[in-house]
């Protein structure tokens, strides 16, 4: 039985780590992280135990600079560091879309691979941004259900959508784009609610309290709630012109 695209990882990453010569990040390039060699294991450990933003951001810069320009096994080397996030992140994409797990996975590994080989990464709060790319993939991938089998007595025939049209990742981009909401409050949302990170997490990574953190999430909600009953973010039906 094939294993998931994220075990799969794991697994190759395990061998890299091994062995006389494991892949290692020079902690002395990262002010905060113990000055010494680091094995790949060891800086995930770091990284989950719990890291200053500024410490995360430099690793993961580190990490896709070697993945972008020292070959395949840097880059299996980084999915390996991203394992127990992008964990997190599949399984509660996959929440009541069993049938769909493993392609859900691999579409979260995906878009994580996407980000870091091709993601401009100088400003702050990589690893968030990384995440919020490879849960908007994970998500697409639970919004296709071609390959199940329709139920017989599924209504034929069109109706209205609900307002305002679209999965959770859309409307937070066109609140964007209307200037409903910022794109940090958007980035927050979606983070803290739909892609699995915690609030004390994130709260830690930008070196405020938690309760500071769920205050600006609930004013960026009740501008968004308030947008959507006003209509704003209705997506209008372009009507044809009679001929």
């Amino acid at each position: 039985m094939p294993i998931s695209a994220i075990a799969a990882a794991d697994r190759a990453f395990a061998l890299l780590v091994r062995g006389p010569d494991p892949l290692q990040l020079d902690g002395r390039d990262v002010p905060g992280l113990p000055r010494r060699r680091l094995t790949l294991d060891t800086v995930r450990d770091l990284l989950v135990g719990g890291v200053d933003t500024g410490v995360s951001d430099a690793v993961w810069r580190i990490l896709s600079a070697h993945a972008r320009a020292d070959g395949p096994a840097w880059v299996v080397g980084a999915v390996g560091v991203a394992v127990p996030g992008l964990t997190l992140i599949a399984s509660r994409l996959a929440h009541g879309f069993a049938k769909q797990a493993d392609d859900i996975g691999s579409e979260v590994v995906a878009g994580f691979l996407q980000a870091l080989r091709g993601d401009d990464l100088k400003g702050p709060r990589v690893w968030l941004r990384l995440c919020w790319t490879a849960w908007r993939t994970g998500h697409a991938a639970r919004r296709t259900e071609t390959t199940l089998e329709l139920p017989h007595d599924l209504p034929v025939g069109s109706r209205t959508p609900r307002f305002p049209y679209g999965h959770p990742d859309l409307v937070l981009a066109r609140a964007v784009t209307a200037g409903v909401i910022t794109a940090e409050q958007a980035e927050l949302i979606g983070a803290t609610r739909l892609g699995g990170t915690l609030v004390d997490h994130l709260a830690a990574e930008l070196d405020v309290s938690a309760p500071v953190i769920r205050m600006r999430r609930r004013r960026a909600e009740q501008t968004l709630a308030a947008a959507i009953h006003r209509g704003d973010l209705a997506v209008r039906a372009n009507r044809a012109r009679p001929r």
